[in-house]
């Protein structure tokens, strides 16, 4: 790890669209690095944006070094925006914090002093309740997270997001992913470690409106934590499959000891029709988490880089962990 400036704190800032935070944001968040004493750097990754974000950073950047940005080329997406600020950052402790101030800055406090105060690796913040979201999307949210918990071989805090603390030994452990669909919060709980939480209400946007799918989104990102930390899966399609062959061979024996004991049956079609719907779609379904499976595979054997750095600003070439 190369060592820049003492730097204590790299608090990373994933950006797309977020004109109307980033100053009330920038603000907060100096005020609580204020009341820390340590030094700090902040690193702004900024899919390409088509309002005035870039430019309200740049100025920023321009009055305060300890302001850093990386512009990828294209969008890549929040997830992989995130991991490339933890790849830049040389902080001795990373926190991950979203800028449209749902998560409160001042909070990263009360994150750090528990770390410090506990000698822990990592410190997550806990939602106790969650202001201007759907029923909706808490209830697929609240689903998906037991669904990971009960299939796969981790444990995912449920209500929380990304906003946490880590030390660097266990930022150094995140880097060694190589995982195509990120998932941070399946990673830090593979990792281990000493890791505890604080709670907090989470608020409305400050302004604007999110530019995360609100239901396609969630289901996306529930997928990628399922499908990356089990392969359970795949195992419950195979007993799907062995249920139904059992079934199907019960009812086939049933329909020939009605045959020889002269038992009328009479032969519908709408129930052929159910049941070649029926196991068409099983089939399919089977299908389609193998698929799912074998498209990680795919996107990890091509080794393509998760994102790429169009600017850098504030950053050198050799600060890249």
């Amino acid at each position: 790890m190369i060592k820049k400036n003492n730097i204590c704190i790299s608090i990373i800032v994933p950006i797309l669209n977020e004109e109307k935070n980033i100053n009330e944001f920038y603000s907060r968040t100096l005020k609580t690095l204020e009341k820390l004493k340590l030094e700090y750097e902040i690193i702004f990754i900024l899919d390409p944006c088509e309002d005035n974000s870039l430019n309200i950073i740049k100025g920023l950047a321009d009055s305060n070094k300890n302001i850093k940005i990386l512009e990828f080329s294209r969008r890549f997406g929040q997830p992989i925006a995130t991991l490339a600020g933890i790849d830049y950052s040389i902080g001795d402790f990373v926190i991950v914090v979203d800028v449209d101030l749902q998560d409160p800055p001042e909070l990263i406090y009360d994150l750090y002093f528990k770390l410090k105060s506990k000698n822990l690796d990592v410190v997550y913040a806990k939602r106790k309740s969650r202001d201007g979201e759907t029923f909706i999307k808490k209830f697929i949210s609240e689903i998906g997270y037991k669904l990971i918990n009960k299939l796969s071989d981790i444990n995912i805090p449920v209500n929380v997001g990304d906003f946490r603390i880590m030390s660097r030994r266990v930022v150094n452990e995140i880097k060694k992913f190589k995982d195509p669909e990120a998932f941070l919060r399946g990673i830090v709980s593979y990792v281990g470690f000493d890791q505890d939480y604080i709670e907090y209400d989470r608020k409305e946007r400050f302004s604007g409106s999110t530019k995360y799918n609100k239901y396609l989104g969630s289901l996306k990102i529930g997928l990628n934590g399922l499908l990356g930390f089990t392969s359970k899966p795949l195992q419950l399609m195979s007993l799907v499959g062995f249920f139904f062959s059992f079934l199907s061979f019960i009812i086939g024996i049933t329909y020939f000891v009605l045959k020889i004991f002269h038992f009328e049956i009479t032969a519908g079609l709408p129930t052929t029709i159910l049941i070649i719907t029926f196991f068409s779609g099983i089939q399919l379904m089977a299908l389609g988490v193998v698929g799912e499976y074998i498209a990680r595979i795919y996107d990890l054997v091509k080794e393509r880089p998760r994102y790429i750095i169009k600017n850098k600003t504030n950053i050198k070439d050799d600060e890249k962990n």
